[in-house]
């Protein structure tokens, strides 16, 4: 018979996997003209860190990495409902989300 703990993905997997997904949501950033393709980057690079927290905090078998993952996700939900309405806000009145043309925020 199989014992628990073999079952179990060594923490090393978890943070590869999160320096990854922070690695590509820097170069959506970086890289990308489109603003809702950048804020999608933004929210990849958040949920790389949540991945990092989770992995820690089961790693030392606490739940303080759970509990800052609940607060990150909250201010990531708040960050969608504002981040997309200043987007639908922007594309009625410059007909564009592209960011090398609102290089100016003027009227």
């Amino acid at each position: 018979m199989f014992e628990e703990t073999s079952f179990l993905v060594p923490t090393n997997y978890y943070i590869i996997l999160s320096a990854i997904l922070f690695a590509l949501g820097v170069g959506g950033v970086l890289l990308r003209r489109n603003a809702i393709l950048i804020f999608m980057s933004v929210e990849l690079m958040l949920n790389a860190a949540n991945l990092a927290f989770v992995a820690f905090a089961r790693s030392m078998f606490n739940l303080d990495g759970q509990v800052f993952v609940f607060f990150v996700m909250t201010v990531a939900a708040a960050e969608v409902a504002v981040g997309l309405a200043l987007i639908v806000a922007i594309f009625r009145s410059k007909k564009s989300i592209d960011i090398d043309e609102l290089h100016s925020m003027e009227g």
